[in-house]
């Protein structure tokens, strides 16, 4: 790549990550889809999955010792509240706030994604440039890394209860509010078989009350009970 080329990334990785890469190589390979590397196989090799790979074990690392070294929660509860940090949906957010997307290199075809695959190649990213960090400037820049832009989000992950798993939170409350367990039901499947379109309503007795949309059952039932908990939610808050 030419220096103009190469110039945003540099500018990137001083504004945003705060940083001064020695091999700039490592930043740009993270923000390389393996679809861009399909598309110009004659002058692009490399793309960012094994550093994806090396950045989740760092990222996983450095939430599990910040959680185990200053909560003394049981196990399951840690798990719970390391799956919260770590999901698709959280960092692809902090990617997304670190605003690198128009830096990502993807095939025309990914551009035009859907929304769940454009969180997915920012999640994926945000795991690539960790690991990038992690082999440019060692296991204390990463570790900042993550706490900037992923630990700082535990305060509100156990303020809102969102670290629990919906649809167990959702049978709590139901059982405690209505005394019945939720049903989940499909309302309506669109798209071809290879690319379906769930949608599901949570049903507590004969009342919907919430529903979820999402490329499987069990993804669109967790959207459900997430739009319950939130139903129930406003009705406390109205009785």
């Amino acid at each position: 790549m030419s220096g103009m080329q190469t110039a945003p990334y540099q500018e990137f990785a001083r504004t945003k990550l705060g940083l001064e890469y020695e091999n700039l190589d490592l930043l740009i390979t993270a923000l390389t889809h393996r679809s861009y590397v399909n598309e110009h196989k004659k002058s692009v090799s490399e793309h960012n999955e094994r550093l994806e790979f090396l950045g989740d074990a760092v990222l996983e690392l450095v939430v599990t010792d910040f959680i185990f070294r200053n909560f003394s929660e049981p196990e399951g509860i840690l798990t719970s509240w390391r799956s919260a940090l770590v999901r698709t949906e959280s960092i692809g957010e902090a990617g997304d706030k670190l605003g690198y997307e128009s830096l990502i290199r993807m095939s025309k075809g990914e551009k035009n994604g859907s929304q769940r695959a454009r969180q997915q190649i920012l999640a994926n990213a945000f795991e690539a440039v960790t690991g990038s960090i992690y082999l440019e400037k060692g296991y204390d820049a990463a570790a900042k890394f993550i706490a900037d832009n992923i630990l700082s989000k535990l305060d509100s992950i156990l303020e809102s209860g969102s670290w629990r798993d919906p649809k167990s939170h959702l049978q709590e409350v139901s059982q405690r509010i209505d005394s019945q367990t939720p049903v989940y039901k499909v309302l309506e499947e669109v798209g071809p078989d290879h690319d379906k379109i769930f949608t599901l309503g949570a049903f507590v007795g004969d009342k919907l009350v919430g529903q979820g949309t999402g490329p499987s059952k069990q993804i669109a039932q967790q959207q459900a009970a997430k739009t319950a908990l939130e139903a129930y939610e406003k009705r406390g808050k109205k009785s």
